[in-house]
C-alpha cells in the first residue's frame, strides 16, 4: 500500500501506547505523531515490523470503544515531519533573513552570530517563546528597531517574548519581557483542552503532557476530586473534561493563575462542576469530601500531605496522586517495562525504580501515619503505581505516586 503504516488510537491513549511501540521498537522515531481530525492520533510504525505488530495485544491496553486499528498515510512530507526537522528548517530561515539583514547595514555574518540564535524556543499560537540565551550580542543592539519584527518572521510568529528566570515571589511567576506585540496573552491547545494564560505572569508546562494524558484517561465518573495546585489548570481540566469528574475543587493562590484558570474553565464548558479556591491551601476549611486529590507541586508536596488526608472521604477513603523530584545517585541505563505485580507499578529505568520504590515505600508509611493522627482511626496504603513524568537532570526525575488510602 501508498503511505506510512501508522496506528490509529485514541487522543487519550495515543502516549500510552507511543511509549509501547518505542519499548518494541516498532515506532518510527524519524517521524512525529499526527493529530487526526476524529479526535484519534495516528502513530508512524517502521514497516519492517508491521508484520509483527500485536495489534490484539495493543488493544487490551485501551478501553473496549477506543480506536486501535492500522491506517495508511497519505500526508507523510508535511505533517509527519519529525521535530528536529522542522526545527532545522525554521532555524535555517531565521538565519538566512537575518543574514540579509546584516548584509543591509553593512555588516558581516560570522559564526560567533550563527552561535547566538535561539536553539529552541515554546510556540503559543502566534506568540514564540525565547530563553535568555541568545541574540544576546552588541551587535544585534544596533539592528534595531528592524531586529524582532525580523526574527518573528524568521521564526513564522506575529508576536515575540524573551523568558530570563523564574522569580522567587513564591509563586514561580515567569520573569518575562515582550518583544514585540500588543499583548502578552496566549492560547495553547492539548488533547483538546484549551488553556488560555498570560506569559508574563504563568508558565505553561510543556512536559507535564505525559502525566495529563494519563489522568485524562481515568475514570472519575461520580468522583470528587481535590486539586491542590492547580495553576492555570494544567490537571484540573483534563479531571473534569476527559475524566468525567463529577467535581473539583481547585487550589492556587496565585491571582494571576486564578485569573487564567477561570478563564480556562469557561473555554472549556466546564465551570458549573469546579469551585475555585483562591489561596493558600493549608488554609482551606473543606473536609472528607474527596474520592482523589491530586499534589501536583515539585520538588516536593509534602506541605499539602496532611491537607491531603484530612480531604479524603473517612468511611471509603481514596486516592492520593503525590508528586515529587526524586534524586538518584545511581547510573542509568537502559529503558525497561513497566513491572506489574498483585500490588503496584513502577514505570522508569531499572536502577532509577529501586530509588523510587523506596521513596514511595517510606511516603505510604508517613501517610499512613498522618492518617491516624487526623482521624483517629487505623488506615492501609497501597502503592498502586509510580509514574515517571520527566528528567531534569541524569539522576533528577519528577515522578508521581499513587497511593491508595482506605480505613480498616
Amino acid at each position: 500500500m501508498d503511505g506510512v503504516p501508522c496506528l490509529r488510537v485514541s487522543h487519550c491513549h495515543a502516549q500510552q501506547l507511543r511509549k509501547c511501540l518505542q519499548s518494541k521498537g516498532s515506532l518510527d522515531l524519524s517521524l512525529c505523531l499526527l493529530k487526526d481530525s476524529d479526535e484519534t492520533v495516528l502513530l508512524p510504525i517502521l514497516p519492517s515490523c508491521l508484520s509483527q505488530l500485536d495489534l490484539q495485544s495493543l488493544r487490551s491496553m485501551v478501553s473496549s470503544d477506543s480506536a486501535c486499528e492500522i491506517v495508511w498515510s497519505q500526508v507523510i512530507k508535511s505533517p509527519l515531519r519529525s521535530k528536529k526537522e522542522r526545527g532545522r528548517r525554521c532555524g535555517n530561515k531565521l538565519e538566512k533573513i537575518l543574514q540579509e539583514l546584516l548584509e543591509a547595514h553593512g555588516k558581516r555574518w560570522t559564526e560567533e552570530l550563527r552561535g547566538d540564535l535561539p536553539r529552541s524556543f515554546q510556540r503559543h499560537g502566534d506568540l514564540v517563546l525565547m530563553g535568555d540565551n541568545c541574540l544576546s550580542l552588541p551587535l544585534w543592539k544596533k539592528m534595531d528597531p528592524q531586529l524582532w519584527s525580523t526574527v518573528a518572521k524568521g521564526l513564522g510568529a506575529k508576536r515575540l517574548a524573551r523568558m530570563s528566570r523564574i522569580s522567587r515571589d513564591g509563586f514561580r511567576s515567569p520573569v518575562v519581557t515582550m518583544l514585540l506585540g500588543d499583548h502578552s496573552w496566549v492560547k495553547h491547545v492539548d488533547n483538546r483542552i484549551t488553556y488560555e494564560f498570560d506569559v508574563t505572569k504563568s508558565m505553561f508546562s510543556a512536559g507535564n503532557i505525559t502525566e495529563k494524558l494519563r489522568v485524562a484517561g481515568f475514570d472519575c465518573r461520580g468522583e470528587t476530586v481535590v486539586d491542590l495546585y492547580a495553576g492555570i489548570g494544567y490537571f484540573t481540566l483534563p479531571y473534569l473534561v476527559h475524566a468525567g469528574a463529577s467535581h473539583v475543587h481547585a487550589c492556587e493562590w496565585n491571582p494571576d493563575a486564578v485569573e487564567a484558570l477561570q478563564k480556562n474553565l469557561v473555554a472549556n464548558g466546564v465551570s458549573d462542576r469546579c469551585t475555585v479556591h483562591q489561596g493558600d491551601n493549608r488554609q482551606l476549611q473543606l473536609c472528607g469530601i474527596a474520592d482523589r486529590v491530586n499534589l501536583g507541586l515539585i520538588p516536593s508536596s509534602e506541605d499539602g500531605w496532611p491537607v491531603a488526608c484530612r480531604l479524603l472521604k473517612k468511611t471509603t477513603g481514596g486516592i492520593l496522586h503525590i508528586h515529587q523530584n526524586i534524586t538518584s545517585p545511581l547510573p542509568n541505563t537502559a529503558a525497561v517495562p513497566a513491572i506489574d505485580d498483585a500490588t503496584q507499578r513502577v514505570s522508569g529505568k531499572t536502577p532509577d525504580r529501586e530509588v523510587w520504590r523506596s521513596w514511595a515505600k517510606d511516603t505510604a508509611n508517613h501517610i499512613t501515619s498522618l492518617l491516624k493522627d487526623v482521624t483517629g482511626a487505623l488506615w492501609k496504603t497501597n502503592i498502586r503505581h509510580i509514574e515517571h513524568v520527566k528528567s531534569y537532570a541524569p539522576h533528577i526525575h519528577h515522578i508521581v505516586l499513587d497511593l491508595e488510602c482506605r480505613p480498616s
